[in-house]
């Protein structure tokens, strides 16, 4: 009750913030959307000040020279545009009679008998009784009409009133300049301020500073290239027609595109208004018309969506809603203003815990990742919108790929809500919903397994449904990999069950437990399982199992062959021990076709004879720190060994000079053989739990569990090597820490490519560090 009451007084707390809040924004208007309007001028025009001061440029001069530059632009523009606008005006009277002409054929064509008259002639007598019946006459006399007359202004009042209009655009015009002008000289310490006022972090306030510079600069550059690739054909187009002031209305297009939504009807009505007023007949409103509804076109659903891609981050419902606000809240201005405002809004959303709804509310990302959309829009009922999910995302990858990455999070989150949020209904819509799903990918995503090949997998759920629906996944997966595998139907893997399994023609079973206490379960049907069929291999699927299960002790205690934990990883697994000398194969990493002339590169570097091996010790120990693992190394992979040219720190368990250079290994059992191979870069969460890499006798000396590489890609495109990070304990990378990394191994070949060794390198290498590269054959 209390907590009820609680969130209760949240929610009305946050509801009187908003309202305090947007009553300050439209009360305060006039002070804030100056503001707003120089803070968005300072992004456009801090990137070129800040080129001019990289250039050796002092602040000051650079700031000058930018707003100068601007100045001058919009006043000549301005001069041009005037010119253009008198004589427009000059010529105008001439369009006079064609105007008239035009209007009167109207006249003659709408009096013409149509197919409406009857209705509208009927609407009129309507009309009319009806204001026959309210205009009874009153009664007494009726009332005089009186106008007030005002006293002509003198030429001096009329200057001084058109001085005063012209007052208050210009001061705020002025005080726009001058802030424009202070925030970029300094704009250091408006950046400093803007972090001190978003906290304490500086982590937090850094990114997200950054981020809504990044994002509104990107966005003003993107929008200035849209209007300039839209108002230029508008003129050409025009002055090919025959309008007149065509560069007049190109610039008035371009410039009225930045007015969200109504600017671009608004600027199209000068064109086509002079198109009609010019020509005596239609053919040049035609044409005008024809021009104007093909650039945007074109704009529209080309060159914006090619230039703007994901530059704000804001979803379309957001951007409408929030030009609606703000229009509502400022005018005009606030409608200019509403992406960038809004854009900001979303930055503070992503970046302060107490703002993130913001970004749910206005981001562009979905607010369900696949999985849940997928089991949400099961227990919905909705199983056709699933299986368009599903399609969309299996065409992005593979159907091995969705069940691992997606299918099983499904049923993860199916029972983690199996027993404390989910009813009845709810569990028989989510069995019946994913029996539909996982049919139409069988139907629809075939192996091409020959039928006559006999299962020699059972795949078998070992308490719920969903263990069974998670065997039935694996048994599609295997077929893929060319192994016959069936799975049960949903029961309880209890003694009777499993004295009446029929075991005819299987080599393996696989046991499905999503329980996060499998223990007992497990063991009691693999003491059964041994006892009916002594040579028959047990492999246990463990989707939620702990840490300690995985371990080799307890896979002995249980008395099973394998465990695994992903589809991937079982399929992987399965094969091993299917057949052994073909997973073994087909898991190594294949030769490049142009393997030759990349070791051909990788020599012609020179980095084997060591001569640069303290910057990249450097390079090494700087990874490892930025990414704060336990150790990081720079290999390369000649014709039939892998060379560590770098590494961060020395491995007590590893193999070893003198000096804790890590010696050479064989190519076949490199990790970074698989970075070559793919060409791409190569992230294993876990060691252990990858089939092609748990049982390689140099990494478990190393004792790591995570690995990443990034390829070491020469200017040719070749790859050389990797810059590898390893840590002790499993870990996965985000998008952006990939692209980090890739970064870092760009700056790793500018090093190795380099034609001199630095200065320092040069003077402190020596013979002894020079052989440690080289490499020796590993001892047995």
């Amino acid at each position: 009750m209390k907590s009820r009451e609680l969130n209760i007084v949240k929610i009305a707390a946050a509801l009187v913030t908003a309202a305090i809040l947007i009553a300050g924004l439209y009360y305060g208007r006039d002070i804030l959307i100056p503001l707003a309007i120089a803070f968005l001028i300072t992004f456009a025009l801090n990137p070129p000040v800040t080129w001019f001061v990289r250039r050796g440029l002092p602040r000051l001069l650079a700031t000058i020279l930018v707003m100068a530059t601007v100045v001058c632009a919009l006043l000549g523009l301005g001069v041009i545009l005037g010119a253009q606008v008198r004589s427009i005006a000059v010529e105008l009277p001439a369009y006079q009679s064609t105007i008239l002409t035009k209007l009167s054929d109207l006249r003659q064509n709408l009096k013409a008998p149509g197919l409406f008259d009857g209705v509208l002639k009927t609407v009129a007598r309507v009309q009319k009784e009806v204001e026959s019946t309210n205009d009874k006459p009153a009664e007494g006399p009726l009332p005089q009409r009186v106008e007030i007359v005002p006293t002509p202004q003198t030429p001096f009042e009329q200057v001084f009133a058109w001085l005063v209009r012209s007052a208050e655009p210009l001061a705020t015009a002025g005080i726009i300049l001058i802030f424009v002008f202070l925030a970029l000289l300094d704009i250091g310490d408006l950046r400093d301020r803007l972090m001190r006022l978003l906290g304490g972090n500086f982590h937090r306030s850094t990114d997200a500073v950054e981020e809504a510079g990044a994002r509104i600069s990107r966005y003003l550059l993107m929008q200035l290239f849209v209007n300039v690739s839209y108002g230029v054909p508008l003129a050409v187009g025009l002055w090919i027609i025959g309008i007149p002031g065509a560069l007049l209305w190109g610039a008035v297009g371009a410039v009225m595109r930045f007015v969200p939504y109504v600017g671009p009807l608004i600027a199209a009505i000068f064109p086509i208004a002079l198109a009609f007023a010019v020509d005596g007949g239609w053919s040049m409103l035609l044409w005008t018309v024809a021009l104007i509804v093909i650039l945007e076109l074109t704009s529209n659903n080309i060159v914006e969506p090619l230039l703007y891609g994901s530059s704000t981050g804001l979803s379309a419902i957001a951007l409408i809603t929030a030009a609606i606000l703000w229009t509502a809240l400022w005018g005009p201005v606030g409608l200019i203003l509403s992406t960038p405002l809004t854009v900001c809004l979303l930055v503070l959303g992503r970046n302060l815990p107490q703002l993130r709804f913001l970004d749910t509310m206005l981001g562009s990302t979905p607010a369900l990742d696949v999985p849940a959309r997928i089991y949400q829009r099961l227990i919905a009922d909705d199983a056709d919108e699933a299986v368009e999910i599903t399609n969309a995302e299996i065409e992005r990858s593979s159907v091995i790929s969705f069940y691992d990455a997606i299918g099983i999070k499904v049923l993860r989150l199916a029972s983690e809500e199996y027993l404390h949020n989910a009813s009845a209904e709810h569990r028989l819509r989510l069995a019946s919903g994913m029996d539909s799903l996982l049919d139409d990918i069988r139907d629809d995503f075939p192996p091409s397994l020959s039928p006559e090949v006999k299962p020699s997998v059972l795949c078998i759920g070992g308490k719920w449904e969903i263990d069974a629906l998670a065997g039935k996944m694996l048994a599609h997966a295997l077929a893929f990999e060319g192994i016959a595998a069936v799975s049960q139907p949903a029961a309880s893997v209890n003694a009777d069950y499993l004295a009446n399994l029929d075991l005819k023609g299987a080599d393996i079973v696989c046991l499905s437990y999503f329980t996060p206490n499998p223990a007992i379960p497990v063991r009691h049907a693999c003491r059964r399982l041994r006892r009916r069929s002594p040579n028959l291999r047990i492999v246990l699927a463990l989707w939620n199992a702990p840490p300690e299960l995985l371990t080799d002790e307890s896979l002995a205690a249980l008395k099973a062959d394998a465990v695994v934990t992903s589809v991937e990883e079982a399929v992987r697994r399965i094969h091993r021990i299917a057949a052994p000398e073909e997973a073994r194969a087909a898991q190594q990493a294949p030769l490049p076709d142009n393997d030759a002339e990349r070791v051909n590169a990788l020599k012609a570097t020179g980095v084997l004879e060591g001569d640069k091996r303290e910057a990249l010790d450097a390079l090494a120990k700087r990874a490892a720190d930025v990414f704060n693992t336990d150790l990081a190394v720079i290999t390369t992979i000649d014709k039939d060994r892998e060379y560590f040219v770098g590494q961060s720190g020395k491995l007590p368990n590893a193999i070893t000079d003198d000096t804790g250079t890590l010696l050479p290994m064989d190519r076949e059992h490199a990790i970074c053989n698989y970075v070559v191979a793919d060409q791409e870069t190569l992230v294993v969460s876990d060691i252990e739990r990858d089939p092609r890499f748990a049982d390689n006798e140099t990494i478990e000396q190393w004792n790591m569990r995570f690995y990443a590489g990034a390829p070491l890609r020469t200017a040719g495109g070749l790859i050389i090597g990797a810059l590898c990070i390893l840590d002790a304990e499993p870990r996965a990378l985000e998008e952006n820490e990939v692209a980090l990394l890739e970064t870092m191994a760009a700056d790793v070949v500018a090093t190795i490519t380099t034609s001199d060794a630095t200065e320092e390198a040069s003077v402190k290498s020596s013979p002894a560090s020079a052989s440690a590269t080289v490499g020796q054959p590993v001892p047995p």
